[in-house]
């Protein structure tokens, strides 16, 4: 182990001996949450990434306030502000996409690709809310818009392995644009076996395989205005989750939309942008790979998107407006069939989503009021009409055994509004806002029937009568840099009134089999959430930088308990060189102990862990083919360690080498 480290460490100093020219490859703030995070796969620049074909996973938990959930190698679940994605407002393009699973095995972030994404906008709390009503924050998978810059073909190809799980990455990209058509075709393929946790210990079931599809055009009508169509196509099967008693058979989802965009900067609407879309989700979990299961489940679930949105970009004297009306109609199904191992007896099924339609129209404005050079305030607001139906009569049937007196129907008026100040002149900027938002109930938190929870081992049945979520919340923002020195301060504050979580009803039977008993969803009176963040960093030299950020979250609700899923005391300090055709960096990165965990809630503590990364890169030409090349070793001391945001604790991978080639054809 300790030559392996001297030989990693000498490799790098090596090169960086022989590299000679200043870098504009990878211009990395690893420690700045910025509202846009940079990810197309092309834009090999600004942003912190090491691998080129990284999943949208990767990118994701590369900023501050965002941690992925894992219960496997893929499809992790999105939380910010210790928050996980009930609360939050996830959207493509704007599009609303609600996941077919009643476990969360397909958040949204799984069903595209980075090459599928331009840029991803990361709004915390209110600042995240023109897309949805949410209470931690928004985050938008935004698709790359039309160019019609005449450049004529262009072609891309990707290639990359990574030794762990001997996971292997493919990608075709083609793009032909003139002056009033735009085309891009792009495709990408990803499949993994089980990955090894440190001291080489195979991890089973974590393997899948996954392959995406995108197709984008646009053609010009005029100089001002244009037509757009999107359509992605996303598939993943045999997928392991091994933090989970299933597995999953399918995961395919089809996502379309037309637009129309108008931009000019003469008139009183300088830019309208108003886009139909349909998306469409399979999702179906089995158990046949799993040995000696106590009972064998089929749970098949679909998920059905109609929506709209019109935003309207106005500009007037020192006034800059945003305004957003947008909809959306939505079918969630999902069904339960167990098949007893003695063959004589019947199967037994059931609805674990009822088929209920949610209904949403609302309006978002929002004005950013430029008082001066140095100064803007801004704010925001968002209302809207929420309607939930029980579509299924047995569903309707199931739910009044435990609440008799409920209807097929419930509606909701939801309001959420955020204002905030920002200063910014020399070498000092400072932002201080204030919000409150409000959200209605998931269809598990709402109306879900029996769902399985293998973190706590209960079932959870879901609840029509809830209130609707509330939070106030309160952050500051303040930066000072100058010369090469940049340091900064975050932080935010949470109240949340009606905090939605499961409780224990003792009075009911729990339906899997081994579970400790059933919980229902239910709301505390209040909970806090609270996290504050430092970061740091300094141009050392020319072709040497550092960046450093150390965290502190904290989490607790109105019957004293900690909150689950809280970040513990979380650090990362990274060392970069840089000249114009080579790039490398070392970071190390880690949590404190998880001394304040939810035990009430089943969380147990998680002990501190470090690891240590190397990577490097190279940019070269052949002939006029622009060619990047990236490469590197991941958890270099090969610890076996899980963290907080691990579901049932399974450990992350060890020790893997990875090499990615991006491959330009102008």
């Amino acid at each position: 182990m300790k030559k392996l480290i001297i030989l990693c460490v000498t490799l790098l100093f090596s090169t960086l001996l022989l590299a000679q020219e200043e870098s504009n490859i990878t211009k990395k703030d690893t420690t700045k949450l910025d509202e846009i995070t940079l990810v197309s796969r092309r834009s090999l620049s600004n942003y912190r990434q090491e691998k080129t074909l990284s999943s949208i996973d990767n990118y994701l938990e590369k900023t501050n306030k965002i941690t992925m959930i894992k219960r496997g190698n893929y499809a992790w679940e999105a939380s910010m502000n210790n928050m996980n994605s009930d609360r939050l407002s996830i959207t493509i393009d704007g599009m609303q996409i609600f996941g077919a699973c009643t476990d969360k095995m397909d958040p949204i972030t799984s069903y595209v690709d980075v090459s599928n994404l331009e840029k991803v906008n990361v709004g915390s709390g209110q600042s995240g809310s023109e897309n949805g009503h949410c209470v931690g924050g928004g985050i938008d998978l935004q698709l790359p818009t039309s160019t019609f810059n005449n450049s004529g073909l262009k072609t891309a190809i990707d290639l990359g392995y990574e030794t762990n799980g001997n996971y292997k990455t493919t990608g075709l990209d083609m793009e032909y644009a003139a002056n009033n058509f735009y085309l891009n075709a792009d495709g990408i393929y990803r499949k993994s076996d089980n990955y090894k946790a440190g001291g080489n210990n195979e991890v089973l079931y974590s393997q899948f395989e996954k392959y995406n599809i995108s197709l984008q055009s646009g053609y010009k009508l005029n100089t001002n205005q244009s037509l757009n169509a999107n359509v992605i196509y996303d598939k993943a099967s045999n997928i392991g989750y091994p933090a989970l008693t299933m597995d999953v058979l399918l995961a395919e989802a089809l996502i379309s939309s037309l637009s129309h965009n108008y931009t000019n900067d003469a008139t009183f609407i300088k830019a309208l942008e108003t886009k139909i879309y349909f998306n469409t989700i399979t999702h179906i979990m089995d158990d046949s790979k799993r040995p000696d299961v106590p009972i064998r489940m089929d749970m098949p679930g679909w998920s059905d998107t109609y929506g709209f949105y019109s935003k309207a970009t106005i500009k007037q004297n020192k006034h800059n407006i945003l305004f957003n009306f947008n909809g959306f109609y939505n079918k969630s199904l999902a069904e339960m069939t167990m098949y007893p191992n003695n063959p004589n007896e019947p199967a037994m099924f059931m609805y674990t989503w009822p088929d209920i339609r949610t209904l949403y129209s609302g309006v978002y404005i929002k004005d950013a009021f430029f008082l001066n050079a140095f100064e803007i305030l801004s704010a925001s607001l968002r209302m809207g009409y929420h309607k939930n139906k029980i579509a299924k009569e047995v569903g309707l049937e199931s739910l009044q055994i435990f609440y008799p007196e409920i209807n097929d129907s419930k509606s909701r008026f939801l309001t959420s509004f955020s204002a905030d100040y920002q200063f910014k002149k020399n070498v000092f900027e400072t932002t201080f806002g204030v919000g409150y938002g409000e959200r209605a109930p998931t269809v598990s938190e709402g109306y879900g029937f029996f769902l399985y929870n293998s973190f706590d081992n209960f079932d959870y049945i879901g609840n029509p009568t809830l209130n609707t979520e509330k939070a106030i919340e309160a952050n500051f923002k303040v930066n000072y840099h100058k010369n090469d020195f940049q340091v900064g301060i975050e932080s935010s504050y949470f109240y949340i009134s009606n905090y939605i979580i499961g409780e224990i009803d003792t009075s009911l039977s729990p339906m899997t089999i081994g579970s400790n008993g059933v919980k229902v969803y239910n709301a505390l009176k209040q909970a806090t959430i609270f996290d504050v963040y430092l970061n740091a960093s300094y141009q050392l030299s020319k072709p040497f930088s550092f960046n450093g950020s150390l965290g502190y979250n904290y989490g607790k609700g109105s019957n004293n308990e900690a909150l689950p899923f809280i970040k513990p005391i979380s650090y990362l300090a990274e060392l970069n060189y840089k000249t114009t055709n080579f790039n490398a960096a070392i970071q190390l990165e880690g949590n404190g102990n998880q001394s304040n965990y939810g035990s009430f809630y089943g969380e147990d503590k998680t002990p501190q862990y470090a690891i240590l990364n190397l990577n490097l890169g190279n940019l070269f030409y052949i002939k006029s083919y622009k060619t990047i090349l990236k490469y590197g070793v991941e958890n270099i001391l090969d610890t076996n360690y899980s963290t907080y945001a691990d579901w049932n604790n399974i450990p992350r991978q060890g020790r893997n080498f990875y090499i990615n080639l991006s491959f330009s054809m102008p």
